[in-house]
């Protein structure tokens, strides 16, 4: 990685951290607090300790408790500042790290359905929650030693040179020698913590989806393969973390042996100089208090290097661009639309033409269905009536009015959605019923429910509507999550209702449950229906038979039957007419 790119990974850090500038600032003074009370320290043991400690001339207890007086003063101030400087720079490096998941998480609630449809949500994961643990857990070491050791090494080192510069020369020469394993390993630490966190990232990955499709895997004996293939990951985790260590691990022990040295050659210089022995204690404490930040500033090097790469791969995951915005004069859409235009429309999804010109006009209150193969389109049309995509060529219209010029939440606002693939969350019913209405009350959430025929089965839960209903809804059958959808749906009183292919994965005595409960919610209301089974739709106004990314037939289901060839080969197909 270029120099430049590091600074600008870490001019982006600091930028979050300037509005806590007062806090830092005071966490600064605190360290130098901490800094001049180690370097009062070395003067005690110099000038102070000897006279206390000379059995030759008596000292007076006014002067013993001088002494004992500073020894307190500077033991005191050394743990306050200690305490205070740690506190208050790592309470900004949390918060940093809080805001950057902030913002990641808007971002990634901003990122079009397009963006998950090809990035992985493991991958997401990892960068949000590991990567910003390891942002956290290693910024708070870095800014705990950057406020302390940097003044410990300039009060110390000004002692040093007060006291002996020759000797002080002498020993300070060693001191670049000790940047060369600093340098060394650190960049070692750098390339392993970016590929540990990618392993780490491969590994929630592979688990997410191991146990998210944990029916398949049991049913096709995948139970082996997946763990194998987990071991795999974890291992490479493993030996990549390894080089880490390594490399972090490796700083001390250099810089350890090269102060050894440096000891060595003072202990022979005072020897040969005649220092008196409470100067050289007090020059040899200075060296040891010296090795210590030395150490520790090494190290901040080092656990800057997976900081780095973590930070990398946070703000790589918030540059993302989002394809689907509101422009800066989009509109709030007041009313829900009475004409929806489709003019000339096309889409395409990376090199892949999904829709082909498609013109179609419909009022308020028609009823369309969308039949056709798969892949054919249907499920892209209706995603641009919610803009979970733009369209590539031509314009979407409501009421005259491109949708683009409108703001998507107030687009949203009016549509309601029900898809094959029911999503739940794990909470209660009726949290579930009011996802899109936090303000409704309980009588509004079972009011959508007696439409969406869950009454009857939610009341004779174990606790009714606040019943937790697990994971993805677990504890419900595949029929009673889709009336649940379907009062979700209905509860936010939407005057266009998509439908995607909402009964297709059910039984018959559930598909009759929930057709029920999709009478009741179309009633009065816009319907756009992608259909599985043509029995669901043959009263719809229009049907739109796709083929391709063309609409290709449409007309009743009646009129269809007569006339065309594609529609009435999937009714043929579906019924087992010869």
């Amino acid at each position: 990685m270029s120099d430049t790119s590091q600074s600008s990974v870490y001019r982006r850090l600091l930028a979050y951290a300037r509005p806590y500038w007062g806090r830092l600032a005071s966490g600064i003074l605190c360290g130098i607090v901490f800094a001049g009370s180690s370097a009062g320290a070395l003067f005690l043991v110099r000038d102070v300790m000897p006279r206390f400690l000379d059995v030759e001339r008596q000292t007076s207890a006014a002067a013993m408790v001088v002494v004992v007086v500073l020894l307190l003063v500077v033991a005191a101030a050394r743990g306050i500042g200690a305490f205070l400087a740690v506190y208050l720079v790592q309470w900004v490096g949390g918060r940093v790290v809080l805001d950057i998941r902030k913002r990641a998480i808007d971002h990634l609630m901003q990122l079009s359905v397009g963006h998950y449809s090809q990035a992985l949500t493991g991958e997401a994961l990892s960068r949000t929650l590991n990567d910003s643990e390891q942002l956290q857990f290693g910024a708070s070491n870095v800014l705990r030693d950057l406020v302390k050791q940097p003044f410990v090494l300039i009060f110390t080192l000004g002692y040093v040179f007060w006291e002996d510069w020759i000797l002080a020369v002498c020993s300070v020469i060693l001191f670049p020698l000790c940047l060369v394993p600093i340098l060394s390993f650190g960049r070692r630490s750098r390339r392993a913590a970016r590929s540990r966190q990618e392993r780490l990232a491969d590994l929630v990955v592979m688990l997410q989806e191991s146990l998210y499709g944990i029916r398949v895997v049991k049913a096709f004996c995948g139970e082996e393969r997946e763990a194998a293939r987990f071991k795999k990951g974890a291992q490479s985790y493993f030996r990549f973390a390894m080089k880490a260590i390594t490399a972090k691990a490796s700083v001390a022990p250099a810089i350890i042996f090269i102060s050894a040295i440096g000891i060595s050659l003072a202990l022979i210089y005072a020897n040969r100089s005649g220092m008196a022995w409470n100067e050289f204690t007090a020059f040899l404490m200075a060296l040891v208090l010296l090795y210590d930040p030395i150490k520790r500033l090494g190290k901040v090097h080092v656990n800057m290097q997976p900081i780095q790469a973590s930070a990398e791969r946070i703000f790589e995951l918030i540059d993302t661009p989002v394809d689907v915005t509101d422009s800066p004069e989009a509109i709030e859409m007041a009313a829900a639309p009475q004409d929806i235009v489709f003019e000339d429309v096309s889409f395409r999804y990376g090199d892949s033409t999904v829709l082909r010109n498609i013109d179609l006009h419909v009022k308020a209150g028609e009823k369309i269905a969308l039949v056709g193969a798969s892949g054919s389109g249907k499920t892209t049309l209706v995603s641009l009536l919610l803009r979970f995509f733009d369209v590539s060529e031509g314009r979407l219209l409501m009421d005259g009015q491109d949708v683009r010029d409108y703001t998507m939440a107030s687009i949203r606002g009016h549509i309601g959605l029900v898809t094959q693939d029911t999503f739940l969350f794990n909470n209660t019913v009726a949290n579930n019923i009011r996802y899109g209405n936090a303000e409704a009350s309980m009588g509004e959430v079972e009011a959508a429910a007696r439409l969406a025929h869950a009454h009857d089965f939610v009341s004779v839960m174990e606790e009714g509507y606040e019943t937790v209903i697990g994971e993805h809804g677990v504890r419900l059958s595949g029929g009673q999550k889709q009336r649940i959808a379907i009062a979700r749906a209905i509860l936010t009183n939407p005057k266009i209702l998509v439908l995607d292919e909402a009964t297709s994965a059910l039984d018959t005595e559930s598909e009759r449950q929930v057709q029920m409960a999709l009478d009741e919610a179309t009633s009065g209301r816009t319907v756009f229906a992608i259909a599985h089974r043509l029995s669901t739709i043959k009263h719809c106004d229009r049907i739109l038979v796709m083929d391709d990314g063309h609409i290709v037939e449409t007309g009743t289901h009646d009129e269809l039957i007569a006339n065309s060839q594609t529609y009435k080969r999937l009714h043929d197909l579906q019924f087992g007419v010869s």
